[in-house]
């Protein structure tokens, strides 16, 4: 069989069931199907290179991106935990939601006037905590690129911050009926 889409549609619809039961004694259903996904995606760019007895191998595979998703994990909640132990019990008491929310809503506005790639950019390094050789090789681009675009984007989100930061904070006059900043 010569055509690859033939081969690798033969090797999905007799592999995928084993790979994701495999997959499922491990995690919940969403990550199982994440991790079938990236291990059948894998198969599909070393078609040519598979072994006689791939299920083995597939199974290999998953196994390695389970060890990947553990590691994001621990590392998030490590992350948490340091970011927890940073707060003192006072602010724990004195934390004010609207405070919070005012300050998401900034970070969210802030976030939405930057570049697709510099928020990309931010996404893999920060949530997918990928290193900059992996995060480069998804945007298409060298390492060393991959971090002056980090490092860029990063400037331009603490600028758009700062921007909102000061917008939200200029005191408000009513004129009218209406509030209007003050200049």
């Amino acid at each position: 069989m010569d055509d690859p889409e033939e081969r690798f549609t033969l090797l999905y619809d007799r592999y995928y069931r084993n790979v994701l039961g495999y997959v499922l004694l491990r995690v919940d259903q969403g990550v199982a199907e994440d991790v079938c996904s990236e291990t059948f995606l894998v198969a599909w760019r070393r078609l040519d290179e598979l072994p006689e007895q791939v299920l083995p191998w597939l199974l290999g595979v998953a196994r390695n991106k389970l060890a990947k998703q553990r590691d994001v994990r621990y590392r998030r909640e490590d992350l948490v935990e340091r970011i927890a132990k940073l707060t003192s019990e006072q602010e724990h008491v004195a934390w004010d939601v609207a405070e919070h929310v005012v300050d998401r809503e900034q970070a969210i506005s802030a976030l939405r006037a930057l570049p697709e790639k510099d928020v990309e950019a931010m996404i893999l390094a920060t949530w997918y905590g990928l290193t900059p050789g992996q995060a480069a090789t998804v945007m298409g681009c060298s390492a060393r690129a991959f971090n002056v675009r980090l490092h860029r984007a990063r400037k331009r989100l603490d600028s758009r911050l700062r921007q909102e930061m000061g917008a939200a904070r200029r005191p408000m006059r009513q004129t009218r009926g209406h509030f209007a900043e003050e200049s």
